[in-house]
């Protein structure tokens, strides 16, 4: 492999495939080493006894043809021939007299919420006046160009694009779901709007450009779910030639002169390459591959712990039942606090994936559960039988609650299945098996926009892609960094940034096998 056009990448998640990918498309020989045996990283989904179950993919920026992002996509080859499931709801709240229907359209969800609430019809209409001024919003914009490169003509467009949104990032950027609640003055919509978004901290202006991209048809889930979209990238990876090594675990980023020149292997193999790109876990590749030596205080501040991250359970079930009549996404405030792994749990959101039958033999359903969670908490126990012994506990409390809303599903319920933080952090190396790198809040908002350093202090032919260093935990930003790392090399390299389209694409057949 000639030195001046090498790279290595380590890790194949989408991040890792999309630096492979233009990494291809730019001239480079590239290869990817692979700690799994699955391409994908935590963007993926596991098969057990006929069911699938989907472990990453809600929804999809880019999904829409000529919309923000779907062309990156194009070019990754992920999208063509592939269909997408657009909702009108993005979910449903309820306290079990009533309902908060959260629909994609600012229209229905106005007079939905003022016929709730006509005391809030101020509020309301804020809110949605803000998804309708999102429908306008470029996010992509965003990254175009990677920030090191923008020179003051670039700052410049994306400024002038950005102008007419300035008020609403003030506005809305950095205010929570839970603090813009709690002005409420309906009691049901104090709690129910705290959840709308998912979870409490999530920032109101990522709810509105999620709802108003979703109105569009540019955020809709992929058929076939995350495990087969990651292999429709990775498959465009390998028809431009790129290399993958699965089972391959990156030990050390061997370095000489402030240079990073090769990777270790844990089988003592070392490959050499002129660029070296992780698209691994963030701490992992600082303080472990790197041994913390390219660190500095604001790195070293960033993962000391004091940042959200997202930890979380995932209870996955196979259900001898249709489903498809209920709300496929329904929270439910519980009258009172239950326990689950040790934290009390006032909410719980009930996922049924019946509009993809593809994850489910005819008339079953897959039903899924996230319930945010403590690492440590797991990580206490962990190798012991009291670990096995506290998965079924959780999935047992979570099955009594169901059987209270569809009565006698408990006996039709023919398979279980249980991922915790320790599960993601076995099978993708996540740092304390956070799922989405930095959790999307108002205090990692500007991080988001101003963007993380892809740098390390001091060592150059390095790059760092994926969620890390791109927070907002979403798999169209782990695509969208790995392009911009790639830019970044071919600007280092002097030569222009390439893109292109698949030339041929086989229909879409997706393999799933067991991951999680």
């Amino acid at each position: 492999m000639p030195q001046d056009k090498s790279i290595i990448i380590i890790g194949g998640g989408i991040a890792g495939l999309s630096a492979g990918c233009y990494a291809q498309m730019n001239g480079y020989q590239s290869q990817i080493f692979e700690m799994h045996h699955l391409p994908g990283g935590l963007c993926t989904a596991w098969e057990r006894r006929g069911y699938i179950f989907d472990g990453c993919i809600h929804y999809l920026f880019g999904s829409g043809d000529g919309l923000p992002f779907n062309d990156m996509w194009q070019q990754l080859g992920a999208v063509q021939g592939r269909e997408f499931i657009n909702h009108d709801e993005y979910q449903r709240v309820t306290d079990g007299q009533n309902t908060l229907i959260v629909y994609t359209d600012p229209e229905r969800l106005q007079a939905h919420m003022t016929d709730l609430s006509p005391d809030d019809e101020k509020l309301i209409r804020a809110l949605c006046d803000g998804v309708r001024g999102f429908m306008r919003f470029d996010m992509s914009a965003m990254y175009d160009i990677p920030k090191p490169m923008m020179g003051p003509l670039e700052w410049l467009k994306l400024g002038t694009k950005m102008m007419p949104y300035v008020p609403a990032l003030a506005k809305w950027a950095r205010q929570s779901s839970r603090q813009f609640a709690q002005k409420f003055r309906d009691p049901f919509l104090q709690k129910a709007v705290a959840q709308m978004f998912s979870w409490e901290e999530a920032p109101v202006m990522m709810g509105m450009m999620l709802l108003a991209y979703q109105h569009l048809g540019n955020a809709g889930f992929p058929v076939g779910a995350s495990l087969d979209f990651a292999r429709a990238v990775e498959k465009r990876y390998l028809e431009l030639g790129g290399k993958i090594h699965y089972k391959t675990q990156v030990e050390k980023i061997l370095t000489a002169n402030g240079r990073a020149t090769s990777v270790r292997l844990y089988n003592d193999e070392i490959h050499k390459a002129n660029w070296i790109v992780s698209a691994a876990d963030g701490h992992g590749t600082i303080f472990n591959m790197l041994d913390g030596e390219y660190t500095n205080r604001k790195i070293r501040k960033m993962y000391n712990g004091s940042l959200p991250t997202h930890q979380m359970c995932q209870v996955s079930m196979g259900v001898n039942r249709d489903l498809s009549a209920e709300p496929h996404w329904l929270t439910v405030l519980l009258d009172e606090p239950i326990l689950l792994a040790g934290e009390k749990r006032h909410e719980l959101g009930i996922k049924h994936y019946c509009f993809d039958p593809s994850l489910a033999p005819p008339g079953k359903s897959v039903v899924e559960l996230i319930i945010r969670t403590n690492y440590a908490y797991w990580q206490r126990i962990y190798g012991r039988r009291i670990y096995d012994t506290e998965q079924s506990q959780v999935s047992d409390i979570i099955i009594d609650h169901l059987e209270k809303l569809h009565l006698g599903i408990k006996s039709d319920i023919e398979f279980v299945d249980e991922a915790t933080p320790m599960s993601y952090e076995r099978y993708t190396g996540n740092w304390m098996g956070a799922t989405s790198g930095w959790l999307l809040t108002g205090k990692t908002m500007p991080m988001m926009i101003m963007g993380v350093p892809k740098q390390l202090p001091g060592l150059s032919n390095f790059y760092m892609a994926g969620h890390w260093v791109e927070p907002g935990g979403t798999v169209t930003l782990a695509a969208a960094s790995g392009k911009n790392t790639m830019q970044l090399i071919c600007n280092a390299d002097g030569k222009s940034f390439e893109t292109s389209l698949p030339s041929v694409r086989d229909d879409l057949q997706g393999n799933t096998v067991n991951g999680l």
